[in-house]
């Protein structure tokens, strides 16, 4: 079994719930036509790549989505859809987090937004965790460094700013796309269908 001397951690879908499908629905109640041909886990279009780099700022990002919707559509009403798919973080996997990184690194990326983060944060309130940095040495949010998952080169960028070499980094995610991105880049990875996989770290590494 290879050496691992860091975690890496997705965040969506993996430490907190996420059900696309509720976003799409509620854009489809604001009258969006076909919303899912504008995003879902396995791909989106550029507005959506722009703001989750932090190219575009969230009003901005409100304001393109609103000629989509009906005419009495408020950006509150679109961003309360937006963040629809943002569910609860499961107080196991944050407690098993909290017990690796005791003994091992423990890293976040994830291709987030200013929005949906901001609904992650307010929903880590209700675990005994109030903030992801307690966690984590450092977090990696798409729309703050300028990158995203699956390109191999936000990998590469990531595991320099770790300090740790890519073939000695465990890299666990709920997309497929970012996955194959990672092992371009030479992390090891574990690709999370289910909560099993991500309690499957503690036979890689080290946990009492």
């Amino acid at each position: 079994m290879k050496k691992i001397d860091a975690l890496l951690f997705d965040l969506g879908g993996v430490l907190i719930d996420v059900d696309y499908h509720k976003t799409i629905d509620a854009f489809a109640q604001l009258g969006v036509q076909n919303p899912s041909s504008l995003y879902n886990q396995f791909g989106q279009n550029q507005l959506f790549d722009q703001y989750e780099k932090g190219e575009v700022s969230s009003k901005f990002f409100v304001e393109q989505l609103k000629p989509l919707t009906k005419n009495n559509t408020s950006e509150s009403d679109i961003v309360t859809a937006w963040n629809a798919m943002i569910g609860d973080f499961p107080n196991e996997k944050l407690d098993f987090i909290a017990e690796l990184s005791k003994q091992n690194p423990c890293f976040l990326l994830s291709n987030t937004n200013e929005i949906h983060l901001k609904k992650a944060i307010e929903n880590l309130q209700k675990t005994a965790f109030k903030n992801l940095d307690d966690l984590f040495i450092n977090c990696y949010y798409s729309h703050i460094i300028g990158k995203r998952k699956p390109e191999a080169e936000t990998f590469k960028w990531v595991v320099d700013q770790m300090g740790v070499e890519a073939n000695k980094v465990l890299f666990i995610d709920d997309s497929p796309q970012h996955i194959e991105g990672a092992k371009k880049a030479g992390l090891q990875v574990i690709y999370y269908k289910e909560a099993s996989d991500l309690f499957s770290i503690r036979d890689r590494v080290n946990f009492l």
